[in-house]
């Protein structure tokens, strides 16, 4: 099964609607990337995340971007899939990753934890740094484990997403930056040995998460103008959608930018984009420019007609988590 895509949790006893924002980091402002799971132990859904330091006082430099580094990995629970409170941060060891991490991916596989992480060994003032994955693993979604570091063919990879393949083995989305920022893939049959295969986009984007839903394979990454979607039936052969998601500001307060970084949560024939969005279309930004590099977490529900996805992030989202 594809981690936190197929499961078989209880259904909640009526249908709750989500507030926007979805969650807000309590912490810096600066929630992101977000990765979610539900717990069969406790029963509750888990959200790990990007912790942005958002709201430190701006450099002196406005290109500095320190405040991107130095990141923790925060944590959000939640009972229902729509209402979450704080978690705390995630204890992961610096050991065998770094002061900033990133963007984690966290699936299950055979009774067991996984995480991927993108890891920046250091704390810059630009992008001018290595960037790489490293794999942990988990019991208990509490302590975690130390891997290997994934040897992909560049020193600048961010941003996993893992999935089991049908005729089995495992296959690992990925974003090469050295490639313009291509979505890339590779193969494992143990989920330490990978081996690196197809380019799936030509165009720049990041933060791929794929899934299967409605007996087809779904690709949908932030491409920084909306999120593009692709399909494919067989996992190797796609099809772009021409459309983005969430490409255009929503209307309610703290959804008035494009959506960013896609999480989905697939709930039997119904789906859920979870998605961060900057906070550059509320009226604090208007006086304090640094207000816009806060960022919350949004939710609303994917929709499927003759192959195509869409959204409406303006209607109320019905959450109906099994």
């Amino acid at each position: 099964m594809i981690g936190l895509l197929a499961f078989a949790a209880a259904a909640t006893a009526q249908p709750v609607i989500a507030p926007k924002p979805l969650f807000r980091d309590p912490v810096y402002d600066g929630a992101a990337d977000p990765t979610t799971v539900h717990d069969p132990k406790t029963g509750e859904w888990v959200m790990f995340y990007t912790n942005r330091r958002a709201s430190l006082p701006p450099a002196a430099d406005p290109k500095d971007v320190s405040w991107f580094h130095a990141t923790h990995i925060g944590i959000a629970r939640s009972k229902d899939g729509a209402h979450w409170r704080y978690g705390g941060i995630a204890a992961i060891p610096k050991s065998c990753t770094g002061e900033t991490l990133w963007a984690p991916d966290v699936e299950r596989f055979n009774g067991l934890w996984h995480m991927w992480i993108t890891v920046v060994p250091g704390v810059f003032k630009d992008w001018n740094a290595p960037r790489f994955l490293v794999h942990l693993t988990s019991k208990d979604l509490k302590s975690w484990q130390c891997g290997e570091r994934l040897e992909l063919g560049s020193d600048r990879i961010i941003d996993a997403s893992v999935a089991a393949l049908p005729e089995g083995g495992y296959r690992l989305f990925f974003n090469d930056e050295r490639m313009n920022k291509a979505i890339r893939t590779a193969d494992s049959n143990d989920l330490v040995h990978w081996t690196v295969k197809d380019r799936l986009t030509e165009t720049p984007g990041e933060g791929p998460k794929a899934f299967r839903w409605k007996g087809k394979w779904w690709l949908i990454s932030d491409a920084w103008k909306g999120l593009l979607v692709m399909r494919s039936d067989d996992g190797t052969h796609w099809t772009r959608q021409s459309d983005y998601l969430v490409a255009d500001a929503g209307q309610a307060e703290t959804d008035r930018a494009k959506g960013q970084h896609p999480d989905v949560i697939v709930a039997g024939d119904r789906a859920y984009l979870i998605y961060f969005v900057h906070q550059t279309g509320e009226p604090q930004a208007a006086t304090n420019p640094a207000w816009g590099r806060r960022t919350v977490i949004q939710m609303t529900e994917l929709h499927e007609a003759g192959g195509v996805v869409t959204v409406d992030r303006n209607a109320p989202t019905e959450v109906v988590l099994k």
